[in-house]
């Protein structure tokens, strides 16, 4: 399908599914409970990637992600068990990015040492807010003083990566309490932060319960101010939501914004691997429940569906992922990771520079200030190309 078909960078992305409590905002893969099979669990992981190792031989890992629900819920022995499954198995780029979330719980502090033992090397705490009000009416399981007390755990355990999650736009929230929050981060020094609005993804409970959210112009007010601060303290706005100090943005999340591969391990998780040999890429998943999982994987395979992506497809999803970029990307990339020519994109780039949504670059694809602020329209121009 793909006559000249090159293989990009390649990732790996971990689920695992468990939480505490699942939030009311929260559409992942993520299930409540008392107890995690985490040797179970760790078990099927390694047989699930020794089932994905034919599409990726002699490949190279250039990060790995360990995502959720709440990661930090595993013991450090389990994580060092998996990582070095995954050691043994493939080739890691020297100094390799190992990022796992983790939640301010106590609990979860206690084990930061032993993640950065096993080689994690990147920790994303899910902060959403240091405001104790606004943790409760997100039903948030930390507080804001426990929020202090593991970026302190995290530091003091050797972490010199680290990204906080904050959200603004929450219930009833004042412009002044966003911003209250983002300086309140800010004085922690994270290396990364994502600062994010709160969406109402169907199918949670938020959906179907909304609560009193900031009127659309405050969640702009929110954002343009919060962007300017995080500017002004020095970090590059380098996606729509990522900010980060000079040489600190996350590898792992820049290989999907520019349409790298990644195999995608865990229950529900969703992999994009390139064929070379057969001119293909494929989008897979996994099986979604966590026991439908383990037994599938332990079986041989938990795959629960894949498809080859059309030209169309992935030339759409190519602009979907690197318009978030604020710079972009280069056009020989589009070439590089796609292997199509830049003509597969017109008359969509066309009628995007016309109306001023993208900027008219013959060697880059960016978005304008515009185009950034009403993304889904760009990025839908691409799509209605498909046929």
């Amino acid at each position: 399908m793909f006559a000249s078909l090159p293989a990009p960078p390649l990732s790996l992305y971990i689920h695992l599914p468990w939480c505490v409590r699942k939030c009311p905002y929260c559409d992942f893969n993520s299930h409540a409970a008392d107890s995690v099979p985490e040797s179970d669990y760790v078990d099927a992981l390694i047989a699930d990637l020794e089932a994905d190792l034919p599409l990726v031989w002699g490949r190279r890992l250039e990060s790995i992600f360990l995502g959720g629900g709440t990661p930090s819920l595993f013991s450090p022995e389990a994580i060092d068990r998996l990582l070095s499954a995954i050691r043994a198995r493939l080739t890691c780029r020297p100094g390799i990015e190992i990022s796992m979330e983790a939640n301010p719980g106590t609990v979860e502090q206690d084990r930061f040492r032993g993640y950065r033992e096993a080689g994690v090397n990147r920790l994303s705490i899910g902060v959403q807010s240091f405001d104790d009000g606004l943790l409760q009416r997100l039903e948030r399981i930390h507080t804001g003083d426990e929020a202090h007390g593991a970026v302190a755990a995290a530091r003091a355990a050797g972490f010199d990566n680290l990204n906080l999650d904050l959200m603004f736009g929450l219930p009833n929230q004042t412009l002044d309490q966003a911003l209250k929050d983002l300086d309140t981060a800010l004085a922690l020094g994270p290396e990364h932060l994502s600062w994010y609005e709160l969406t109402l993804e169907p199918n949670t409970r938020f959906a179907s319960h909304p609560p009193m959210l900031p009127d659309e112009d405050t969640q702009w007010d929110m954002q343009q101010a919060g962007d300017e601060r995080l500017r002004v303290a020095g970090y590059a706005h380098y996606e729509v939501s990522a900010h980060a100090l000079p040489g600190r943005q996350c590898i792992h999340n820049l290989n999907y914004w520019h349409f790298g591969d990644y195999l995608g391990i865990g229950a529900g998780a969703h992999g994009k691997l390139t064929l070379p040999g057969e001119g293909r890429i494929l989008r897979r998943w996994k099986q979604r429940q966590p026991q439908a999982f383990m037994d599938e994987a332990r079986a041989g395979s938990a795959v629960a569906g894949e498809r080859a992506l059309t030209v169309a497809d992935a030339a759409f999803e190519f602009m979907l992922n690197g318009l978030r970029l604020r710079n972009g990307v280069a056009v020989e990339m589009f070439t590089a990771h796609t292997g199509l020519t830049p003509e597969v994109l017109e008359p969509a780039r066309g009628r995007a520079v016309e109306r001023g949504l993208l900027a008219n670059h013959a060697d880059r694809l960016v978005a304008t200030e515009l185009g950034r602020r009403y993304l889904n329209d760009l990025v839908g121009m691409f799509l209605e190309d498909q046929p």
